[in-house]
């Protein structure tokens, strides 16, 4: 795993903090290697994006979406089933519970989830407020002050 020393970046930066330690933990979480479950972040175009994750098994009353500020927090527990275990032969179908944490970037708002067919699918919009848009700034164009006339003697000159 090639490791990138971000130093004379953050050197040159004010006010990125937030940035390099995202960075930061998504390199230690890539370190650790793939995590359960298995999601994908798509673009579906300048200001919608789509979450999609593979939580085959898990019910919709067993998901727990929870946005709060910055963060969206996925949770799926299995709840206990009643009545005997069945006996697996091979049992390749994760069914444990699970966290999974999200940085959403600024004026990013979770629209919406569903699920269909083992895939949890929670679309997500950016909202910027009007008056964070940015907007066009007319340039006026400034007179040059009329030459002085100094009143003197017109013979001096």
């Amino acid at each position: 795993m090639r490791s990138y020393d971000l130093t004379p970046l953050l050197r040159a930066s004010i006010g990125f903090d937030r940035l390099a330690n995202m960075l930061d933990s998504a390199q230690r979480a890539e370190d650790a290697g793939p995590a359960y479950p298995p999601y994908n972040i798509e673009k579906l175009d300048e200001n919608h994006y789509r979450i999609s994750m593979a939580v085959a098994g898990f019910a919709e009353a067993e998901l727990e979406i929870t946005a709060k500020e910055q963060n969206l927090v996925v949770t799926g527990r299995k709840a206990k089933s009643e009545g005997a275990d069945p006996s697996f032969l091979y049992r390749g179908i994760a069914q444990r519970a699970f966290e999974r944490r999200f940085d959403l970037a600024d004026h990013i708002k979770v629209s919406g989830a569903s699920l269909e067919n083992g895939l949890l699918h929670i679309d997500l919009v950016r909202e910027v407020p009007e008056a964070m848009k940015p907007r066009s700034i007319a340039i006026t164009q400034v007179k040059a002050p009329e030459p002085r006339v100094i009143e003197g003697d017109a013979k001096a000159a």
